[in-house]
C-alpha cells in the first residue's frame, strides 16, 4: 500500500473509472460509489494489476453515508494520507422542458452536485490539508464540472443549476484553501465522453476522436494533481478538437 491514497466518488465505467485506473498507478486508490456494482470491477482491475484499491458503498447527496464511509476509510487506511480528492458524483440529468419539471426534479439534481460536493469537500479537506507538508504533488480537490457549468442550456435547468452551484463551491474553496498549499479545480467536460454504455450515441457527426477520450481526461486529472504551487490552475476546460463552443 502506498502512504498516499486518492479517493473518487462517482466511481463507475467512463471518467471515474478511467480518473482511478491512473491514479493508481502512484496511489493507492478509494473508490465510492450508490452500488458495488459499479466501483467493483475496477477494484479487481487495478489489484489485478499489482495496485492497491477499496471499494465502499455511499451515497454522496447523504451526510450520515459519507460520514460512515469515511470513519471506515481511516480504520482501514490508517497512517495513509490523502493526496488527491476527485468529485464525479452527479444525479438526476433531467431533460424535460421547464413546464413539465417538478420541485423534486431540482432537489435530486442539487442533492448531488451541489450538497454532496459540500459534505465531501468538508470530509476530505481537512486531510488535504492534512498531507501539504509531506505529499509529493499538492494534495488537490478536483471538481469534475460540464458545459453546464457555464451555460444553462435549454431543457438543461436542473442540471445547470448543480453545475453552477458546483462552480461556485470550486472558486470558493480555491480561494481559501489554495494559500494553505491545497490545489481546488474545476474540470468542464465541455463535449460527450465515449463511455462503455454511449458507443451508440453518435457526436460531432461521428468522426474520429470527437467523443472525449475518458483516458484524456484522467491526464488532465493527473497533470492538474502534479501542477506546481506557483503555477495552479483553477478551471480547465476540455473538448474534442471539433467541438463548437
Amino acid at each position: 500500500m502506498s502512504k498516499f491514497y486518492a479517493i473518487i466518488v462517482g466511481a463507475g465505467s467512463g471518467t471515474g473509472a478511467s480518473v482511478a485506473l491512473r491514479f493508481a498507478k502512484s496511489y493507492s486508490v478509494v473508490l465510492l460509489a450508490r452500488k458495488s456494482t459499479n466501483y467493483q470491477p475496477i477494484v479487481d482491475e487495478i489489484r489485478a494489476a499489482g495496485g492497491s484499491a477499496f471499494g465502499y458503498t455511499a451515497d454522496a447527496a447523504d451526510p450520515a453515508s459519507v460520514d460512515t464511509a469515511f470513519s471506515q476509510i481511516d480504520k482501514d487506511l490508517k497512517g495513509v494520507q490523502l493526496a488527491a480528492a476527485v468529485y464525479n458524483a452527479n444525479a438526476g440529468f433531467a431533460y424535460k422542458p421547464f413546464l413539465d419539471l417538478k420541485p423534486e426534479d431540482l432537489d435530486t439534481s442539487l442533492s448531488t452536485a451541489t450538497n454532496g460536493l459540500f459534505y465531501f469537500a468538508q470530509k476530505a479537506i481537512p486531510r488535504l490539508l492534512a498531507a501539504v507538508p509531506s505529499s509529493p504533488h499538492p494534495p488537490s480537490l478536483i471538481v469534475t464540472g460540464a458545459t453546464a457549468s457555464i451555460r444553462g442550456s435549454a431543457k438543461f435547468l436542473t442540471f445547470a443549476a448543480g453545475k453552477f452551484a458546483q462552480r461556485g463551491i470550486t472558486q470558493s474553496l480555491a480561494r481559501e484553501f489554495g494559500p494553505q498549499g491545497v490545489h481546488v479545480a474545476l474540470a468542464i467536460i465541455d463535449g460527450g465522453i465515449d463511455t462503455p454504455w454511449g458507443k451508440d450515441r453518435v457526436v460531432n457527426n461521428g468522426v474520429e476522436d470527437g467523443k472525449i477520450s475518458p483516458e484524456a481526461i484522467a491526464e488532465n486529472y493527473w497533470h492538474l494533481h502534479t501542477q506546481h504551487r506557483s503555477a495552479f490552475t483553477h478551471e480547465l476546460d476540455i473538448r474534442p478538437y471539433v467541438e463548437k463552443f
